[in-house]
């Protein structure tokens, strides 16, 4: 059973730290090398380089819950779930459809509720993306 993580490159689980300006201020974001190639690859798919989507990351963020808190786990969360969801066919493995082309609310649809973000009600929301 190991052998199928120990047999990883030792390079995609070195960290690596990169420097990003994030509303006119540098901050440093430190991940494994191989967080950095997801979060690489879903910015690619909308035409967009790493910084640029982690500036609309956080952004989106901002928006949707008026703060950051651990940014670099959330950075490390969206890159996991992206591989999640397309290991359950809700987000296409072919790199060429754009993120922003898919209907949110189907890729989240019925999701596992400990993915979900619940409401004081107990129900499961989605958030909206403008634009």
């Amino acid at each position: 059973m190991c052998e199928v993580f120990i047999s990883a490159a030792p390079d995609s689980y070195a960290s690596r730290t990169r420097s990003v300006r994030l509303h006119g201020v540098v901050t440093s974001i430190r991940l494994e090398n191989l967080y950095w190639d997801v979060l690489s690859e879903i910015g690619e798919r909308d035409g967009m380089t790493v910084v640029q989507l982690i500036e609309k990351l956080y952004d989106e963020l901002v928006a949707a819950r008026g703060e950051v808190g651990n940014f670099s786990s959330f950075l490390r969360v969206s890159a996991l779930r992206y591989m999640a969801l397309q290991a359950h066919d809700r987000i296409p493995m072919d790199n060429a459809v754009p993120i922003r082309s898919l209907d949110a609310r189907a890729v989240l649809h019925a999701l596992p509720s400990h993915w979900a973000l619940p409401t004081p009600s107990g129900t499961v929301v989605t958030l909206r993306r403008k634009g």
